[in-house]
């Protein structure tokens, strides 16, 4: 069935659902939602949006950390960019319904977490990205110009490619016409035509074994733009959140927030002792890269397959007003953060590359837009601060909406497109080869391509996943379409990325990390 729509959103989190709010009074909107529209990383985020708000914080400062977290591989313009617009739209999320935390003055309450100088993350208790899905979800379904696929799954973006016309990524007129969008429960794919498209399906944390990442995040956004010859950039810079809950039986792995060790958390090993110290002067509240790197080093130096998170000297009051999410859950499994410590190890969290954009959220490919943790703007650099991607999703999504407005009225759809072609395809009644593939596939990324990494380890990697690749690829050619299969083929698609770029990072920087190059960036030696 061919459907058309004036802007078409992939992602149901605050980038996509704040895009769509931008655009809704000028056109029609179809969001389409993998699963439930809240299921997003959003949901899940806990600790806050990172915002200059009061004095004595600056744009200037706010820069300047972002710069400092970032190895400096950062675009200084689009970080100067995004922060100056901070203020202006927190403000504006306020206004759709979201509430953020305040002290009895009136004032916002303000948390500071690792790498930022000051005080300047607006939080909701421990729940910020629910409260920000909240909000943003009743305005949508509210809206009249807004209609929501919600359990439906993008196969492809259309471009040229389906009209049997030869695309390569040094092309500069490839553009988008829409999207495949697969029906699960029915088996059937739309055709859905739109005007310009908007890929805001998040990260990509599901590739690795542990991840804070819900089930969902299997990077189909990234590899999707790169099937269709869009361009991609700073794939290796993988960050992993150095506190994730140690629960061997429950995924994804539930997310201790920086927030914690703001409010005076300290790390610790086995015998109680404090060590963040003997990596950086900042101790426990130093940018995440260099934590989780401190922590992968102190497990493996006492063969321990966690650390602990001392929070006991926090006052009870403070740990049940700002924390109660993290007091609840620990208590669930029988530890009570007051009187014991937290077992913590770090975890996949969020992918500082991905598909690349200008600074109005612009792909290499026409009519094209992506935002969020799925796109690669310039803000993150080689390591994200604390709390910069809820205010980038924002920020770049306002951009966008702005640019699409603007262009919409001179866009024709494509014609002549094609449904899709399900000819000579069966249905796969060994779901084994798909679930195996996946573990292989986590399996290779935790071990050989996580915190720590080696040119052997990288090579390895490569010669591994190319025969996952291959028979994934016969595989998904035979059978009928599946959100499983299609699942596969993007962790696929996205892993050799990671491992790609890694291979050409010559130095150790940021979140790319190798025993090869110790010396490349103080910042990231763990050891220095």
């Amino acid at each position: 069935m061919k459907r058309k729509v004036d802007f078409l959103v992939i992602g149901s989190g605050i980038a996509g659902l704040s895009y769509a709010l931008r655009v809704a009074n000028h056109g029609s909107v179809l969001i389409v939602s993998k699963t439930g529209i809240s299921e997003t990383a959003t949901w899940y985020a806990q600790g806050g949006i990172a915002a200059v708000m009061y004095n004595p914080d600056t744009y200037k400062k706010h820069i300047k950390d972002t710069m400092v977290a970032g190895s400096y591989l950062n675009d200084e313009a689009i970080v100067t960019m995004t922060i100056s617009e901070s203020t202006e739209r927190i403000k504006e999320l306020i206004e759709w319904g979201a509430h953020f935390d305040k002290e009895s003055s009136g004032r916002y309450s303000l948390a500071r977490e690792g790498g930022h100088s000051e005080f300047r993350v607006l939080h909701h208790r421990d729940r910020t990205g629910s409260e920000i899905q909240r909000a943003l979800t009743e305005k949508v379904i509210n809206h009249p110009n807004i209609e929501i696929l919600e359990n439906h799954f993008t196969i492809d973006i259309i471009t040229q490619h389906h009209l049997g016309k030869i695309v390569r990524r040094t092309h500069a007129d490839i553009q988008c016409f829409g999207a495949y969008v697969l029906d699960p429960e029915t088996g059937q794919i739309d055709t859905v035509l739109a005007k310009t498209t908007m890929i805001s399906t998040g990260g990509a944390g599901n590739v690795y074994q542990t991840t804070t990442n819900p089930t969902i995040a299997t990077g189909d956004g990234i590899a999707m733009v790169y099937r269709a010859k869009g361009i991609v950039d700073n794939m290796e810079f993988v960050q992993f959140h150095p506190t994730s809950l140690y629960n061997q039986k429950e995924k994804p792995s539930f997310l201790i927030t920086e927030a914690l060790r703001g409010a005076g958390a300290i790390l610790k090993d086995h015998k109680g002792k404090e060590f963040m110290h003997k990596y950086d002067a900042r101790g426990s509240l130093a940018p995440r890269d260099i934590v989780a790197r401190a922590i992968d080093n102190e497990m493996k130096l006492s063969g321990m397959e966690h650390v602990y998170l001392d929070a006991r000297h926090i006052a009870e009051r403070e740990l049940l007003d700002h924390f109660p999410g993290i007091h609840a859950k620990c208590l669930s499994i029988g530890i009570n953060i007051m009187k014991e410590m937290i077992p913590v190890v770090p975890a996949a969290h969020y992918i500082c590359g991905g598909i690349k954009t200008d600074a109005f959220a612009r792909t290499s490919i026409h009519n094209l837009y992506a935002s969020g943790e799925v796109a690669s703007t310039g803000l993150h650099g080689a390591n994200r601060l604390a709390s910069n991607s809820l205010l980038e999703a924002l920020v770049f999504s306002h951009k966008a909406g702005e640019d699409a407005v603007s262009r919409i009225g001179s866009i024709d759809f494509a014609e002549n497109i094609p449904d899709w072609n399900a000819e000579g395809t069966v249905l796969n009644e060994e779901m084994i080869l798909i679930t195996q593939s996946r573990k292989e596939l986590q399996s290779i990324m935790s071990n050989y391509v996580g915190i720590v990494r080696s040119n052997l380890r990288l090579e390895r990697a490569a010669q591994r996943l190319e025969i996952i690749f291959r028979e994934t690829e016969a595989l998904y050619d035979k059978s009928v379409i599946s959100v499983e299969i299609c699942e596969l083929r993007n962790m696929i698609n996205v892993a050799y990325l990671i491992i790609k770029f890694a291979s050409q990072r010559k130095k150790s920087i940021g979140l790319h990390y190798s025993i090869d190059y110790p010396n490349g960036d103080e910042s990231s030696n763990p050891l220095l």
